[in-house]
């Protein structure tokens, strides 16, 4: 069933084919015959109540440094497409709330994946604290005084800003550690939201579990292992990749998540586990599908079109 697709995502000659999820996605479609339309954020506009996309139809390849083609450039009403792939990298700002808002109103004759809606309600650090019993002591605020009594009863903490994405800004202070107060006021400086604070998990020395889930199912999983003069284990700041099994709590975990995700139309959804705990549910534009195949797990991209591919034909 061959369906028309366009992505809104980040300019296309800035990603990283390697390990970019977004790209596995676009494999996948074209080797399924789906007609490809590509766009920025950027070049999206609503005029008089057609949602329209300035963009190009895309071939790609898998060679770095040559993995894209454009054509056709032309202006598109997204309403006489299939699917949208919504998948530009945070700052989840209000350009990107705007996003949803807009492609909010192609459904439901047009699928949208992941839902705009659950994405503008469901940000990686706030939808978390739904299932505040699976996670570690954690505190939301822009309180200095509540951040100070925080360390003083778990002593060792991580503070990073409620919306930032890929491990930037995320520190560790420890107990006695002099940088606190400064520390608290750059970021009070710098974010207007505010701040999450959780109890240090030494478990990330073993690894922070990417866990990938499709359409509520988990579908994959790879582990990523911090260097050893770092806190943060994304791969883009020197983790390293390897490859993992779940253990029975992170099924546990997984088994409470998927009825909610499935309810909210999360279709590609990544979470994070360090040890027992769930830390983040990333929705706005997951990755690690690319790392999953490459060390021998399922082709999740293929899993992720299978479900869209058959949501598509129950709208029709």
């Amino acid at each position: 069933m061959a369906l028309k697709v366009a992505f809104q995502m980040d300019p296309i000659e800035r990603i990283d084919i390697k390990g970019d999820s977004t790209f596995a996605l676009l494999l996948e479609a074209q080797g399924r015959g789906h007609d490809v339309f590509y766009y920025t954020p950027a070049d999206l506009s609503l005029r008089d109540g057609k949602l329209m996309a300035q963009g190009h139809s895309l071939t790609v390849e898998d060679k770095p440094g040559d993995h894209y083609r454009l054509a056709h450039p032309r202006s598109e009403d997204l309403a006489n497409y299939d699917v949208v792939q919504l998948r530009q990298d945070p700052p989840f700002d209000m350009a990107y709330i705007t996003t949803t808002h807009l492609l909010e109103r192609l459904q439901p004759k047009t699928l949208v994946v992941n839902d705009p809606a659950a994405v503008r309600n469901a940000p990686e650090k706030v939808f978390v604290l739904d299932f505040l019993d699976l996670m570690p002591p954690t505190l939301v605020t822009r309180s200095l005084d509540e951040i100070r009594k925080f360390r003083e009863e778990h002593k060792d903490i991580v503070v990073k800003p409620l919306y930032g994405n890929g491990g930037a800004a995320i520190f560790r202070i420890a107990e006695g550690d002099t940088n606190l107060n400064s520390l608290i006021e750059l970021l009070g400086m710098t974010f207007r939201e505010p701040i999450m604070v959780q109890r240090y998990l030494r478990e990330v020395r073993a690894g922070d579990k990417r866990i990938i889930l499709v359409d509520g199912k988990v579908a994959g999983a790879i582990n990523r292992v911090p260097a050893a003069d770092e806190t943060r284990s994304n791969l883009h700041v020197g983790g390293t990749a390897e490859a993992t099994t779940l253990t029975a709590r992170e099924k546990e975990i997984c088994a409470r998540l998927g009825p909610e995700l499935n309810k909210r139309g999360l279709i590609f959804t990544g979470i994070d586990v360090i040890g027992d705990y769930l830390t983040e549910i990333n929705v706005t534009s997951p990755t690690g599908i690319r790392q999953v195949k490459e060390f021998g797990g399922p082709d999740i991209a293929a899993m992720i079109w299978d479900v869209v591919e058959k949501k598509v034909a129950a709208r029709r």
